[in-house]
């Protein structure tokens, strides 16, 4: 996958989606002076209540931990993105389910990610980082609080219920 990803871990191309209300309600707003990109991520947890995070290989945010996911590519639903993305950057296969929320952020040259967050189920697979993730792991509630995570997921994951406001 190409290095544009947004701080959640996605990258992206196109124009194919409209933006929707970011969490709590209001748009998260971005100058807008290049192109819209559409692109899906998954929020996943294990039976322990481990949320699936991968380590961005590439810049942006390489090196820091963001929920899996990417561009939509021309001609393809959320789901086969998302069910796409995550094989390629994890190994797992998923079920796509219901869409949590959508954050916008800034990207190259004046693009504006548009970065639709679902929830997802494992039905297969074995964890392994690949494509442009260097790490892909299960992490705690403990160790989300210790790692370097791209702007604002936190703040997204705890507005959209998938974590509480007293640590996850």
């Amino acid at each position: 996958m190409p290095d544009m990803a947004g701080p959640t871990g996605h990258s992206g191309g196109g124009t194919r989606l409209a933006a929707l209300p970011a969490a709590g309600g209001g748009a998260d707003t971005c100058p807008m002076s290049g192109s819209v990109i559409p692109c899906v991520g998954a929020v996943i947890k294990d039976d322990r209540g481990r949320l699936l995070l991968i380590k961005r290989g590439h810049a942006p945010g390489a090196g820091l931990w963001s929920l899996p996911g990417g561009r939509i590519e021309p001609g393809e639903t959320d789901a086969e993105a998302l069910t796409r993305e995550i094989r390629e950057e994890t190994g797992l296969a998923i079920e796509a389910g219901r869409l949590l929320g959508s954050v916008q952020r800034p990207g190259h040259d004046g693009d504006v990610f548009d970065i639709r967050d679902y929830a997802a189920t494992v039905s297969g697979g074995t964890l392994r980082p690949g494509d442009d993730a260097a790490d892909a792991r299960w992490v705690d509630a403990a160790e989300l609080g210790s790692l370097p995570l791209t702007e604002g997921l936190t703040d997204a994951l705890t507005s959209w219920g998938v974590l509480n406001q007293q640590g996850h």
